[in-house]
């Protein structure tokens, strides 16, 4: 059984404390995709804010820039389980 400490003596869980717990377990689990895709999300816009410069009017992107912020920008697209969302891998930036 699960326990806790009160005033200094071990106790076990109630039922109620044992299932509060289980569900907020569920709760975090449940939550996983999310999170992960925010992740994907805030460092996928880091690699395009850092590259924002070079897509300015005065400026003509190369090929391989144009692929690769293209491919930052669909990085999310189709991907729609925790197991696609941990194997996304972020293409390469060209020199």
């Amino acid at each position: 059984m699960a326990h806790k400490i009160v005033n200094g003596q071990q106790v076990e869980l109630t039922a109620d404390e044992i299932a509060a717990i289980a569900a907020q377990e569920t709760a975090w689990n449940d939550g996983a995709f999310d999170r992960k895709m925010q992740d994907i999300r805030q460092q996928r816009n880091r690699l395009l804010a850092d590259t924002d410069y070079l897509a300015l009017s005065d400026n003509t992107l190369s090929t391989e820039m144009t692929t690769y912020r293209q491919e930052l920008r669909d990085i999310t697209e189709g991907v729609t389980t925790l197991e696609q969302a941990n194997a996304v891998t972020f293409p390469t930036k060209p020199e």
